[in-house]
């Protein structure tokens, strides 16, 4: 049980300090990546194959370390606490969106574009209030699976090496995993991984997303709906499942016109409702939370009683 209870323990821990203003583990291992990126770079599929291995076998390398340092139970309750608390970022990206939901509430769009850096890529210049509202919701959709709902699958499935490998793969998609012309083809590998590692978690995360859609003051059965109607029609092969699913808990429109310095996507529209409003973050946010929640019952339950099922049939 002693992962168990450092995943819940480290989901308290993120949940009471969220991440740390200095020293995060994961800008530690972003600057050692980004290191060895300038030591390996060429324009070449097989370098960022290398890249990514190196860097996501040396993350996972670090978890066993951990698992084989932390005999007592105590010990290694404590050490998956911490790596747990390291790559949940749940309460940070939730502190995002209300201080997003503040200023546009304020009428401060010059502070609200700002902010909007802190959670997306796309170029906040030309969004009125309506538009930063929509990134934001969005943002918040996708990265309750990106920050919390798969790191808690992961930790589950594969302990302490999951959780850490698990965040080098979201990290490296971050790094060069975008379709820039200097990573189209050193990153395409990173890319593919992070897809691979989000795809259960991703349907997980609008799975649950329709069971707390109450929370947020709206309709299971609209969710579930506009989930199945529209989950594919994103370009991600797992973005869109979240963003449909909130739209539809939501009762918004999500998707559209969308700008990344000079690159514009048009994308398919989710959901049926209205445009989405600054009001709409914090249920967003709100909703975020609840299924944070219900991703560690979920994910951290099954693991106990696979293990329970387990030691009753070696009896």
């Amino acid at each position: 049980m002693t992962t168990e209870k450092g995943l819940w323990a480290g989901l308290v821990l993120d949940a009471l300090a969220g991440d740390p203003r200095r020293g995060h583990p994961v800008a530690a291992f972003g600057r050692a990546a980004g290191a060895l990126e300038r030591r390996l770079y060429r324009d070449s599929v097989a370098r960022g194959a290398v890249f990514t291995a190196v860097c996501v076998a040396g993350a996972a390398g670090a978890g066993l370390l951990v698992d084989a340092t932390g005999r007592r139970t105590a010990t290694r309750t404590a050490l998956t606490a911490a790596a747990t608390w390291a790559v949940l970022g749940g309460t940070s990206l939730g502190r995002e969106g209300l201080a997003m939901a503040a200023a546009l509430e304020a009428g401060d769009l010059e502070a609200a574009r700002r902010r909007l850096p802190h959670l997306c890529g796309r170029d906040p210049s030309a969004l009125d209030a309506k538009e930063l509202a929509r990134a934001t919701v969005e943002s918040v959709a996708e990265n309750t699976s990106d920050a919390a709902v798969a790191p808690l699958f992961w930790g589950a499935v594969l302990g302490v090496p999951g959780l850490l490998a698990y965040r080098a793969v979201n990290t490296l998609d971050a790094m060069v995993g975008h379709r820039s012309p200097r990573y189209l083809r050193f990153g395409r590998v990173a890319a593919r991984l992070d897809d691979a590692a989000n795809w259960a978690p991703a349907r997980l995360t609008g799975l649950l997303t329709v069971a707390c859609a109450p929370v947020a003051g709206g309709s299971p059965r609209t969710a579930y709906a506009i989930l199945r109607r529209d989950g594919a029609a994103h370009p991600s092969p797992n973005a869109g499942r979240c963003e449909a699913a909130f739209a539809g808990a939501l009762g918004v429109r999500l998707g559209g016109v969308n700008v990344y310095g000079n690159r514009v996507e048009d994308r398919p529209e989710l959901g049926d409702g209205r445009a989405a409003e600054p009001g709409d973050i914090r249920r967003a946010v709100r909703l975020s939370r609840a299924v944070t929640v219900a991703a560690a019952a979920v994910t951290i339950g099954v693991r106990a009683a696979v293990r329970a099922w387990s030691r009753s049939r070696r009896r």
